[in-house]
């Protein structure tokens, strides 16, 4: 009976997601608009997809802004959850406070704000989607504030200094051949942060070269939103 459970929750998932790519007119506009404030005083930008008591946060890569999670937010809401997608500080209105040393970029405090804002308005549990940058930002407010953050997906994040910090569940992701700017694979580093991550961890290496959210652009597209919703819906 379990296995066929769990067989018909993938089916819709994979459904939810193929529901969601369909080019209706309007059907990616974001719900509404939205802004909250950080915790070094600078204020958050972002927006907000579907309800419930099951949050999402989205944190974009520095190619990027929050209109770049627009399908996938959509696919998320289609399931089940409120998705807030954020712009980091220095991207569309949002800002950074004046209570930061001149190095620390405060992108933490991005992700946190939106964590906090999501818990706030009525979310029993609360996931962050990061790629790139903003799985780096994400894993470093997971690791800043322990027990905030319930899931993580990282997608192709930079390494941070204390990963053994994060707690909840994590789900590293990678092509198997991205390569950083001198050549070198980018994988022997996320494996470098999974392994020192404390369970419950998951690594999933994807085929091809594309880099975090352009992962979703390529032929591992589907794949990768059909696990990423598995491992959100997983109790």
């Amino acid at each position: 009976m379990l296995s066929i459970a769990r067989g018909v929750r993938l089916a819709l998932t994979i459904a939810a997601v193929l529901a969601a790519a369909l080019p209706i007119p309007g059907r990616l506009s974001a719900q509404e608009a939205s802004a909250f404030p950080t915790e070094d005083g600078g204020r958050v930008s972002a927006d907000v997809y579907g309800g419930g008591p099951r949050g999402v946060v989205l944190a974009h890569g520095g190619r990027f802004d929050k209109e770049s999670w627009r399908s996938q937010a959509q696919a998320l809401a289609e399931a089940g959850f409120r998705v807030v997608a954020i712009d980091f500080r220095g991207y569309g209105q949002s800002r950074g406070g004046d209570r930061l040393p001149p190095a620390d970029d405060g992108f933490r405090y991005d992700v946190l704000a939106a964590v906090r804002y999501l818990r706030e308005t009525g979310a029993t549990t609360v996931a962050v989607i990061g790629g790139s940058m903003g799985g780096t930002a994400a894993a470093e407010a997971a690791a800043a504030a322990p027990g905030t953050i319930d899931r993580l997906v990282l997608l192709a994040h930079g390494a941070i200094a204390h990963p053994e910090r994060v707690t909840g569940r994590t789900l590293f992701v990678t092509a198997r051949d991205d390569p950083y700017a001198d050549g070198s694979p980018r994988l022997v580093t996320i494996r470098a942060q999974y392994e020192r991550t404390l369970a419950p961890k998951e690594l999933l290496i994807l085929d091809g070269s594309a880099h975090a959210q352009l992962l979703f652009d390529t032929d591992q597209g589907e794949r990768l939103m059909t696990e990423i919703l598995r491992f959100l819906s997983e109790p």
